[in-house]
């Protein structure tokens, strides 16, 4: 295996797990800026208030996002041991 196909693997490792991460995160984000943009106009500056929304929100963005994620996660897998296969 050369140099050219280990940072091939590298790079596509690195967009697979953006591809996986990053609509979870996303509305993690989005979830914790609505909280706390809730919470600065209320002036209710409860700290635990921010974990549940957020925790239901990721919870709910897994459940809608996991058929995407096993796929794309499989697709790779597949993709990678067919390169090992081959020698490269």
């Amino acid at each position: 295996m050369d140099q050219a196909a280990i940072l091939d693997i590298a790079r596509e490792t690195v967009f697979v797990t953006l591809k996986l991460g990053a609509p979870i995160l996303l509305l993690a984000l989005v979830a914790g800026v609505a909280i706390s943009l809730l919470q600065a106009l209320t002036q209710m500056q409860e700290m635990t208030l921010s974990f549940v929304p957020k925790i239901l929100a990721i919870l709910l963005s897994l459940i809608v996002f996991l058929p995407f994620m096993l796929t794309t996660l499989t697709d790779f897998t597949h993709e990678l041991m067919d390169r090992i296969a081959s020698g490269g």
